[in-house]
């Protein structure tokens, strides 16, 4: 819809200058040789124009010249102008014997023949600045609009602010109230207000602290476990700087995929090893589950595992090491990174 209205502006300013220039030509003919005379060269004129700019600027300098093929673009830029000018010429000596003068024709001789060519060499320099005055209007609303975009993001964003501010407190009035008839209940209850408040705070940062981080998994853990029928031993070690800072959402990936595809709900042996060990200025994070007979082949192959790899590769280039191990018995993931 942007991309419409952007062109729909351009498209208009464009007409309006073809209507001027329509103009502009028909009254400077009209006084002396009429209005059929002024009507045909006027026509004749802006057709022209249109072929020599339009040819130009939308067809060969974008086709030919950006590409490189530079020989192939100034032959067919002369074949354009020639075959234009002499086409043109032609034309209004033609329609002037027709419609004009009928009874003193004209012919074409070498010295109008020339003028035409040499006005379409015009017309083609005229097109490059044609062309940058579309580019500068283009621009310009371009510039206007990213503004409107800018605004309308900030308003959004105080509305956003707004929102999650008012679920919090909704979220903390019920967990006081389960509180006194289910502390079970009211943890709970803390745990996923404490994920929503990390979804709005702290994810949209560039970098958290390993504390927070590590609070965002165990909360997660915690709301999981209540899914799964049987108790699900976990066993989480950790061995760190709190305030050591990672981008956020980098973990998250590995224990999604175990709870997502790693754990039989209806099994009462899911076991998983999570640990997370700073070590020479460097964090490993390693997850481990046992591999069940239902268990998909999505954990090790799923969009999760490939997405995060894209992330580690812009994040870190090649300072890092994810392995995936399925040795048909347990599924590990080990991912090292540089800390700041």
């Amino acid at each position: 819809m942007q991309f419409l209205k952007e062109t729909s502006a351009t498209v208009r300013l464009q007409w309006l200058i073809w209507v001027a220039v329509c103009l502009i030509i028909f009254f400077s003919i009209l006084p002396e040789d009429g209005i059929a005379h002024a009507t045909i060269f006027t026509v004749t004129t802006l057709a022209f124009y249109v072929l020599v700019i339009y040819g130009n600027i939308k067809f060969l300098y974008p086709r030919l010249w950006e590409t490189g093929r530079k020989v192939e673009y100034v032959l067919l830029v002369i074949v354009l102008l020639v075959g234009a000018g002499l086409g043109r010429g032609y034309l209004l000596i033609y329609l002037a014997n027709q419609f004009v003068v009928p009874d003193k024709p004209e012919s074409m001789d070498l010295g109008m023949a020339l003028n035409f060519v040499i006005a379409g060499f015009l017309s083609y320099m005229l097109s490059f600045v044609f062309r940058i005055a579309i580019a500068y209007f283009s621009l310009k609303q371009q510039a206007e609009e990213i503004l409107l975009q800018k605004s309308q993001a900030e308003l959004n964003l105080l509305k956003s602010q707004v929102q999650p501010h008012f679920l919090f407190n909704t979220l903390n009035n019920i967990y006081y109230e389960a509180y006194r008839e289910a502390p079970r209940t009211a943890g709970l209850i803390e745990r996923l207000s404490d994920i929503m408040r990390y979804f709005v705070d702290e994810s949209p940062k560039d970098e958290v602290s390993l504390q927070t981080e590590i609070q965002f998994i165990e909360n997660y853990i915690a709301l999981e476990k209540i899914r799964i029928r049987h108790k699900t031993e976990v066993s989480f070690v950790r061995e760190y700087n709190p305030d050591s800072r990672i981008p956020p959402m980098l973990l998250m990936t590995f224990v999604e995929n175990i709870f997502k595809h790693g754990v039989d709900k209806s099994s009462s042996e899911n076991k998983i090893d999570i640990s997370l060990i700073q070590q020479n200025g460097s964090m490993m994070f390693q997850t481990c589950n046992r591999i069940h007979a239902a268990a998909s082949k999505e954990q090790c192959h799923g969009f999760g595992i490939e997405n995060l790899r894209k992330r580690l590769n812009m994040l870190y280039g090649n300072r890092f090491e994810l392995n995936i191990e399925d040795n048909g018995q347990t599924f590990t993931a080990f991912l090292k990174v540089p800390l700041s």
